[in-house]
This record gives C-alpha cells, sequence and structure tokens, in this order.
C-alpha cells in the first residue's frame, strides 16, 4: 500500500527520508551488529546519538551555551508540573496566559503549586484569538509567564514573542511548544524555558525536549521528586534514568532532515506556503468556516467546519477514500483540523485542497 497524507495532530507524519533510514539501521546500526533499540542508554554508541542530536538542535535553533537541552520523557503534560516545581524559587505566584485547552490544562496543574494569576484570556471569545499585550494584566513579582504559542486543539498561534521588559525582575518566559517548536526560527534569548513533546513536529511520542537557561536551575519546591528535578537532569547529561532512546534516535534524525532542507529560515517559508494554500481556499467559498482571527492563524494547525455539519461523515469518508486520513477535528471543539507539520509534504496539501473543491462544487 502506498503512505497515505497523514493530518494528525500528533503522534504525527515523519519524513519518509527519516523512516527509510530508520528502517535501513534497525537491526545493525553503523556495523555495531545491534539495533539502536538495544543499546546502553550511557554506552559509547548512544551517548553519540544523544551528542550529535542536541548539536544540530543547538546550530537549528541558535541556543547559546548558557543554555541546556534535555531529553525527556513524560510528555508536555509532565512539564505541566515540572515548570512549577522548578521555576517558582520561593515565589507563590505565577502568570498564565489563557488561549486554549492546552493552557488551560496548565493552569489547572500550576494551580497545584502556586497561585496562577490568568494574566490573559481569551475563553470567553471562544479561544479564537490571542490576547494583545495591552490586554494583560501580569503581576509584577510573578515566579515566571507561562503561555502556549500555538494551540494545538484550536488552531491559534501567537505570531509574536511576549515582551517582559514591563517587569525590573526579570521575570522569565516559558512556552509550551509542543506543535510549533522548530516550524520557525526562534529567538530563544527572549526565553526562559521552552519544553515541546516531540510528537508532532520533531519525532516520535515518547520525548520531550525542554531547553532551560541555566540560572534557573537547582531551586526547586520542597519535596520535589528527583526525577523531575531540572538540575539532576543537566546535571547527568539527561542520562539520570533512562530516557526514550529509539525517540532521541528517530528525532535525531529529523533534526539532520531539517538541516538538509536549509534549516528553520527556509521550512518557514514552507510552512507559510502550506498554510496560505489552505486558508486562501477556505476564506474563497462560504462552504468552509475558520472561526480563528486571521491575524492569529495557526500555520500548524488548521481547524475548519463545512457549512452543513450534516456532511461531515460523507467528508470524512470521501477524503479518507484519497488516502487523505485524521481529519477529523478534537472531540472537544468538532468540525475539521488538518495538521500540516514540518514533515507535510506540500503535495500533500495541495491534494487536500483539490478535494475540498471538488468536495464544495459536490455538495453546493
Amino acid at each position: 500500500m502506498e503512505r497515505i497524507f497523514n493530518f494528525s495532530a500528533g503522534p504525527a507524519v515523519l519524513p519518509a527520508e527519516v523512516l527509510k533510514q530508520a528502517r535501513n539501521e534497525i537491526l545493525n546500526w553503523h556495523d555495531s551488529g545491534m539495533s539502536i533499540m538495544e543499546m546502553s542508554h550511557r554506552g559509547r554508541e548512544f551517548t553519540s546519538v544523544v551528542q550529535k542530536a542536541e548539536a544540530n538542535l543547538r546550530e537549528l535553533a541558535s541556543i547559546p551555551d548558557n543554555y541546556k537541552v534535555l531529553f525527556l520523557s513524560g510528555g508536555a503534560t509532565g512539564q505541566f508540573s515540572m515548570v512549577p516545581m522548578n521555576l517558582l524559587r520561593k515565589k507563590k505566584n505565577a502568570d498564565y496566559i489563557n488561549t486554549g485547552i492546552w493552557s488551560k490544562k496548565a493552569i489547572k496543574e500550576a494551580q497545584r503549586y502556586c497561585h496562577v494569576n490568568i494574566a490573559a484570556s481569551s475563553e470567553d471569545s471562544g479561544y479564537t484569538h490571542a490576547p494583545t499585550q495591552d490586554q494583560w494584566t501580569p503581576d509584577q513579582n510573578a515566579a515566571y509567564v507561562h503561555y502556549t504559542p500555538n494551540e494545538t486543539i484550536g488552531g491559534v498561534e501567537f505570531n509574536w514573542i511576549p515582551d517582559l521588559t514591563y517587569s525590573e525582575n526579570n521575570i522569565p518566559l516559558v512556552a509550551d511548544m509542543s506543535s510549533s517548536i522548530l516550524s520557525r526560527p526562534l529567538d530563544i534569548n527572549k526565553y526562559g524555558l521552552i519544553y515541546a513533546g516531540a510528537q508532532k513536529n520533531m519525532g516520535p511520542a515518547g520525548l520531550t525536549i525542554v531547553i532551560v537557561r541555566e540560572d534557573l536551575l537547582g531551586e526547586t519546591v520542597q519535596n520535589t521528586p528527583s526525577v523531575f528535578d531540572y538540575k539532576i537532569h543537566t546535571d547527568s547529561s539527561s542520562m539520570y534514568n533512562t530516557p526514550p532512546t529509539y525517540a532521541i534516535y528517530i528525532t535525531g534524525l529529523v533534526f539532520e532532515w531539517l538541516k538538509k532542507k536549509g534549516g528553520l529560515a527556509e521550512i518557514e517559508k514552507i510552512n507559510i506556503s502550506k498554510a496560505n494554500l489552505l486558508y486562501d481556499l477556505i476564506d474563497t467559498t462560504d462552504f468552509y468556516h475558520c472561526s480563528v482571527v486571521k491575524s492569529d492563524r495557526s500555520r500548524m494547525n488548521v481547524p475548519f467546519t463545512l457549512k452543513n455539519a450534516d456532511l461531515n461523515a460523507e467528508f470524512l469518508k470521501q477524503a479518507q477514500d484519497r488516502g487523505l486520513i485524521n481529519l477529523k477535528g478534537h472531540r472537544a471543539v468538532g468540525g475539521m483540523r488538518a495538521s500540516i507539520y514540518n514533515a507535510m509534504p506540500i503535495e500533500g496539501v495541495l491534494t487536500l485542497v483539490s478535494f475540498m473543491k471538488e468536495f464544495a462544487g459536490d455538495h453546493a
């Protein structure tokens, strides 16, 4: 069977080149006589894999030397707790920006450890925009400010980086970049900490990457388990416990693929082209609709509805017959959603647009 176009929000599409290389290396990695999945995580062979992956990530994202890179398990959901555990640093308050379901989940977990000030929210409008900073009511003494640059479910993306210079206290900016990391160039220096589950835009499920400024390490809340302490993971080069080794290996191959593509500036151009193709179609017909404010639309996750919701099942069936799968929207919002991450080829988006035009014509 030929490969289909997989628009899943995660676990998501991976580059075909990466999958082919992994297939070729699965039994005997670099003449080691064993699979990468069988190697000791502290052995010489796997150490070289981790070191190369980190070096390539640092190059791609221009990560300065005073930031640590961690390869962890637990998913981004685990980071909802690890962030306050590590970054409160004797403070009792943190600012959160509520722009969707994932923001709300992060807020709920943080409330176990501190008072959460909702500095801004778009909940009243149904999460259809990213609140501009003049709408924020920040806490000048917050331990950190947390936001979700791209809401995977609602398709809202910040196309700007919050400016925290309003405070003299050097408040760190924390970002859950699970569905947008490496889709555009990053200005790491604007952030205190970035975390991202790999399964949307970097690799397979099981791996979470944390990029944290080193001055934020070493002061956890009382009774924090060792496995949740960033500094312990930093001091052991992410090998405090067994990390998701195969996921790290695949993610490292994706980093190499991104470099071959020309890096983040080039992948951003491709991502803009893909998103424009889809949004242009949605906006030029009354058959489809996207409720997200145009300036805040995600390049990665495109939610849309059909004019007649009774046609949803038929749309999905015909799409699957064309090899276009996982277009059903999240159960919390309904409708459709096309996730067009870095690894989604432009041919996939063109095929989807062609099908959508045809379907609209047949059911106008």
